[in-house]
């Protein structure tokens, strides 16, 4: 069925009738639950729906994308009651539906405040929901994202269909250009700038690109909208095309987001099946397609120019930045190109006003952000705040602190290999483009990886130098072998053999790639090493003049001794993966150093704090 501008409103109304109301299981079958059984899940709840004689009309099982708080996964609701059960197994469907039949919920599946060890039925009663803003995740874990007619019961293509019914080109372009929504993919440039830039240039076609790319170690919000809310995506698309002037489109995504791309052919499927994409969208004259682009995952591909050349079959390494894509992108041709959270926010702006999104924000960062918190945190997952939320609030009001009762927070890394390490007296910092970047960190896709005291801040800034090392192509001198040299230097502080004089270099270093490499990828590059050194300098000095890593991180640096306030509860003997702790049980242990590989599993399990780091001398 091919809708128009005359009867989307109605059947868009038909649709949203139907959620009035409506008694429904969803079960999370995004990939982290998918890992965790989700699909089997889903398949015991259908069977034991039949078996108690329910069926569609009664109540709806449906299949959503991510959640968000992936570790209580597989995660099952109870709608329109809201009930939240986590950790769901398959065993557990016949006490699920024979408390839905009830009307209560099931007790031992709900969850548990840490604080109050209280059950909490609610999904919004829950903290680490109950403190988000939810607008880029909107349809994330609500809708079918295989099912096009729950996505526009939810609301998508409602503001396509206004923008084709009541606006203008130009009328788009002011809407996001007074929204000042500013790109999510790192960068933070104005999107109502690129767009009216391209718009004006000359030459056709223009293209519209999605960079689904996301190839920052712990970062996942951009898969996670892909796969739960693929018609989101497809629409802010479409909205971008129709102001930009542009018929041809492409979603560039990572080969490892095989789930994505699925539910990405799904969605352009049925858009053409409903005349929402390809020719003559809804009847109009405006006409628009979408292709997918697979990568090699390649993270330079992540940069804009590098992933256009991937596109078009070349191998991806930037150009120059004097070379605009809004004039010469995609083919040599005018290009827009944003991230997947900054395409799923326009039809909220085209639907809600501008003024209505720019009340939310910073003065300069309006709207609201999604992060991946991941790391030294109580609750890992996706987490969607107003831009301006602190640091402290992200980290303990949602995320729920630092896990362990011995373990104190260190710092924060922000921006993923680009951005930098904030330690504890940032905490109250707001996060937003200007702020971070202000103190030596960048928002970047929106990563944030969470240390505590276990963590050695020079191996830090050593991992994600090899990380770059090993994902730099190489073009540019100043990235390929400025980022050797980083990493050398590192390499040597942390095995022990470091100068005062490294540190010299290191700052130059930074400065070579900084201001001599091609792309972002290179002048990013010391922002990790520099907010290392500039926050945590004491910690280098350490490895340098002390040999002594008190993180017990870097094996040459450290040593494990068990001290007088032993209890001889043999917990660490039994981790010990080199059975290198000898003693009798209620008697103190004893480290044969010679067989000691300073893993520091004893130190991790000890409850009674009876485990010393010291330096390598002992």
């Amino acid at each position: 069925m091919k809708l128009t501008l005359d009867t989307f409103h109605k059947f868009q109304k038909e649709q949203a009738a139907r959620l009035e109301g409506r008694k429904a299981i969803t079960v999370c079958c995004g990939t982290s639950c998918r890992a965790k059984g989700g699909l089997d899940v889903a398949s015991a709840i259908q069977t034991k729906l039949k078996d108690a004689g329910l069926d569609e009309n009664a109540v709806e099982l449906t299949q959503t994308g991510c959640h968000g708080w992936c570790e209580m996964g597989p995660i099952v609701t109870v709608e329109p009651e809201g009930t939240f059960y986590q950790q769901v197994k398959v065993e557990d469907a016949d006490a699920i539906v024979a408390s839905y039949t009830k009307g209560n919920a099931e007790e031992k599946l709900l969850y548990r405040d840490p604080t109050t060890r209280q059950r909490v039925a609610s999904y919004h009663a829950i903290p680490f929901y109950a403190g988000q803003t939810r607008w880029a995740l909107r349809n994330v874990g609500r809708v079918d994202p295989a099912n096009i007619n729950d996505s526009i019961a939810r609301g998508s293509y409602v503001a396509l269909n206004r923008a084709l019914t009541s606006m203008t080109p130009e009328g788009v372009l002011n809407e996001v250009a007074e929204a000042k929504l500013r790109g999510r993919g790192g960068g933070g440039f104005d999107a109502g700038r690129k767009w009216r830039s391209a718009a004006k240039a000359p030459g056709f076609p223009k293209y519209i690109i999605c960079n689904g790319d996301e190839g920052d170690p712990g970062a996942f919000m951009d898969r996670t909208i892909m796969e739960g809310d693929p018609h989101g995506v497809l629409e802010g698309m479409i909205l971008a095309a129709f102001a930009v002037g542009s018929n041809q489109g492409y979603i560039y995504v990572r080969q490892e987001y095989p789930l994505a791309v699925e539910h990405l052919r799904q969605a352009i499927k049925d858009a053409h099946a409903m005349g929402l994409l390809g020719d003559n969208i809804l009847g109009t004259e405006f006409s628009f397609d979408v292709r997918i682009a697979r990568g090699g995952g390649a993270f330079v591909c992540g940069e804009s120019s590098a992933l256009m050349r991937s596109i078009e079959g070349k191998v991806g390494e930037p150009r120059a930045k004097y070379v605009h894509a809004t004039d010469k992108g995609l083919n040599d041709k005018p290009t827009v190109l944003n991230n997947v959270e900054t395409y799923v926010n326009v039809p909220l702006i085209v639907e809600k006003g501008s003024q209505w999104f720019a009340n939310t924000g910073t003065d300069k960062s309006k709207g609201t952000k999604a992060f991946s918190v991941v790391g030294k945190v109580l609750h890992s997952g996706l987490i969607e705040v107003p831009m301006g939320t602190t640091l402290r609030e992200l980290i303990f009001d949602i995320a729920g602190g630092i896990p362990g009762k011995n373990r104190q927070f260190k710092a924060v890394q922000t921006g993923g290999p680009s951005g930098g390490c904030l330690p504890e007296k940032m905490l109250d910092l707001p996060v937003d483009f200007d702020s971070l970047a202000d103190n030596g960190s960048m928002m970047g896709s929106g990563g944030l990886i969470v240390m505590d005291d276990r963590n050695c801040i020079v191996d830090v800034a050593r991992y994600f130098v090899h990380f770059l090392v090993e994902e730099s192509c190489g073009k540019c001198v100043p990235c390929r072998e400025g980022l050797r040299h980083l990493l050398d230097v590192l390499e040597r502080i942390t095995q022990g053999k470091g100068k005062m004089s490294d540190l010299d270099t290191i700052e130059r270093l930074c400065d070579v790639l900084e201001n001599g490499s091609l792309c972002a990828l290179g002048k990013s590059a010391a922002n990790p090493v520099r907010s290392t050194l500039r926050y945590f300098r004491k910690e280098y000095e350490e490895h340098i003049n002390e040999h002594f890593c008190k993180a017990g991180v870097c094996p040459a640096l450290c040593t494990y001794k068990i001290n007088d306030q032993c209890t001889g509860c043999t917990l660490c003997a039994k981790v010990c993966p080199t059975h290198c702790i000898s003693g009798s049980r209620k008697e103190k242990h004893v480290i044969d150093q010679a067989k000691c590989i300073q893993c520091g599993s004893c130190f991790d399990v000890c409850n009674f704090n009876a485990i010393d780091i010291l330096g390598s001398n002992g």
